[in-house]
Parts: C-alpha cells; sequence; structure tokens
C-alpha cells in the first residue's frame, strides 16, 4: 500500500499535502483500493467553510457512497473539476491528479492533529 512520507493523514484516511497556507486533500490509496471502482465524487462547494473532521465531499464507488472529511478547520478555494468527468483518477492517481479539493488553512496548529506517514501505515496494518 502508497503511503507517501511527505504527506499527513486522518484517522478516516484523507491525506493532505501542505502547501503553504493551504492544505491539498484527497484520499488514501489504502481508502481507494477498499472503496474499489470510483464512479461518482460530489465535491465541496467552493468558498465553503469547513472544521476539521466535517463532511465536505461524497465519494461513491461501485460498492458504496463514503464522506470525505476536510482534515483542518479552513476554506474551500479550490476543487478538482476533473473528477467530474474522470472520477476514476482517484483509482488510479490517489495522491497526484486524484486530489479532491483544496482548503485555505484557518489555523496552522490544527496540522499538528494529523499523522505522519508512519502512524497512518500502522493504523492500515
Amino acid at each position: 500500500m502508497n503511503v507517501p512520507d511527505d504527506l499527513l493523514y486522518t484517522e478516516t484516511h484523507e491525506w493532505a499535502r501542505r502547501e503553504g497556507d493551504k492544505v491539498r486533500v484527497g484520499i488514501t490509496d489504502h481508502a481507494q483500493s477498499e472503496l474499489t471502482d470510483v464512479v461518482y465524487v460530489e465535491l465541496p462547494k467552493m468558498d465553503r467553510q469547513a472544521n476539521a473532521k466535517e463532511a465536505i465531499a461524497v465519494v461513491e464507488s461501485v460498492k458504496a457512497a463514503s464522506d470525505i472529511y476536510a482534515p483542518v478547520r479552513g476554506t474551500v478555494i479550490e476543487v478538482n473539476r476533473a473528477l467530474e468527468a474522470d472520477p476514476g483518477l482517484i483509482n488510479r492517481e490517489p495522491y497526484g491528479q486524484g486530489w479532491i479539493f483544496v482548503l485555505k488553512i484557518d489555523n496552522a496548529d490544527d496540522l499538528k492533529q494529523l499523522k505522519d506517514a508512519e502512524a497512518y501505515r500502522k493504523q492500515i496494518s
């Protein structure tokens, strides 16, 4: 299972890549593998305020629909429109082109609540 060392992770299988005062968010390789074929993504609304651990998007697969949670408190400033035409990007490139949204972080200290790669590997093993 691919767990990049440069990302942060949530208990609910989202990853967060810090980009200055923002985080790019997607679901982990483990999560996409459990979901199997992703067929639809409900993206969050632009400018939406979200609290950490708040459901903000939905990923639907042939098996189930899963809520996607904001890893930290912030405002949605970008969504991955490519997923509307090709939701399978999440399966093929969960850490690349399959990202879901970008949050402008309200408080960078919130990132300290997330897991590093080693802690996430232990969670899924």
